[in-house]
């Protein structure tokens, strides 16, 4: 089949290159405008452009999708099907009726837990112990269509959002290429999703980073897990503002007051009372220093047992 890809980020990169590998061709890459990045801030292509590019394929990069003028220039390509990777922007009905096979979705969660902009780090702040890809009808309302296709992905105690991602986009990639085959050779079973069980990933907002010591050390590490790389979980220390890069839940239970740090030695690293149990800091990074292992950050930054950690 002649198929248009729409994705951006890195997750949708293994299912582009998955695309280019299979027998199906990839006659146009559908990306997001050159943004800003990286710590520079300067403006830059996203890693779907830069694949599309590499294997010489057309690319267009619509600020928005109006139906004038981009109807008739994507009408040039000969669509049979739309396939949606991260893409990054709400698809307009004229685009959902202009492939011959309508469009098709990569979502990484198991529809329909999880629709919307978040799927991946929601999963790992709520702790759940497996995710993973569902293929689906892109229709008009937010991530309801129809299932074609579903993996399982499991998620480990300690895994953070972009180890997840990683192994959600390879398995994506592989589901979604064995779907498009099967739709190539004939009609695919959908299966509706039930809308009573739907829940909702909103995007995520820097303010959501605030560790609230109060809360279990369980819940504090999957914060920390799930904002990782972004935008992070954060608190704030007798210097200054500290971004937490990588915990562990505690073993034991403690009698401090919640944010107060039990142990900060080089030798023992850093452990804070929370509202249930301890935190192990295992990573962790001062505003504008370097992320350092929590033994080598406490060799050079002055932090001691009973220091309290907090909103400001």
């Amino acid at each position: 089949m002649r198929i248009a890809f729409f994705g951006t980020p890195a997750f949708a990169v293994p299912t582009l290159e998955a695309l280019l590998h299979s027998s199906h061709e990839v006659v146009l890459v559908v990306t997001q405008p050159d943004r800003p990045r990286g710590r520079g801030n300067r403006v830059s292509p996203g890693p779907v452009k830069l694949v599309a590019l590499g294997h010489g394929l057309p690319v267009r990069q619509p600020e928005k999708l109006t139906r004038d003028p981009w109807e008739a220039e994507l009408s040039r390509f000969d669509i049979d099907l739309g396939v949606v990777a991260a893409y990054g922007q709400i698809l307009p009905d004229w685009l959902l009726a202009l492939p011959r096979g309508g469009l098709v979705n990569v979502h990484a969660s198991l529809l329909p837990r999880y629709r919307g902009a978040s799927p991946i780090h929601r999963a790992v702040m709520n702790g759940d112990a497996e995710t993973g890809v569902t293929i689906m009808r892109v229709v008009k309302a937010l991530d309801a269509g129809p299932m074609l296709a579903r993996v399982r992905v499991p998620i480990g105690p300690d895994d953070r959002t972009d180890e997840v991602e990683w192994h959600l986009a390879r398995a994506g990639a592989r589901l979604l290429v064995e779907t498009v085959d099967r739709m190539g050779a004939g009609p695919v079973a959908e299966e509706a999703q039930n809308d009573a069980d739907a829940t909702y990933a909103p995007r995520l907002k820097k303010e959501e980073g605030l560790i609230d010591w109060a809360r279990s050390a369980r819940a504090i590490h999957n914060q920390v897990r799930a904002l990782h790389p972004w935008p992070h979980a954060y608190t704030f220390g007798p210097g200054g503002r500290l971004i937490l890069h990588r915990s562990r839940v505690g073993i034991g239970t403690n009698a401090a007051a919640s944010g107060t740090i039990v142990t900060a030695s080089a030798a023992d690293g850093l452990q804070v009372a929370t509202g249930d149990g301890v935190l192990d800091v295992i990573e962790l990074q001062a505003e504008g220093g370097k992320v350092l292992p929590a033994r080598t950050f406490l060799a050079g930054h002055a932090l001691h047992p009973g220091d309290r950690l907090g909103n400001r």
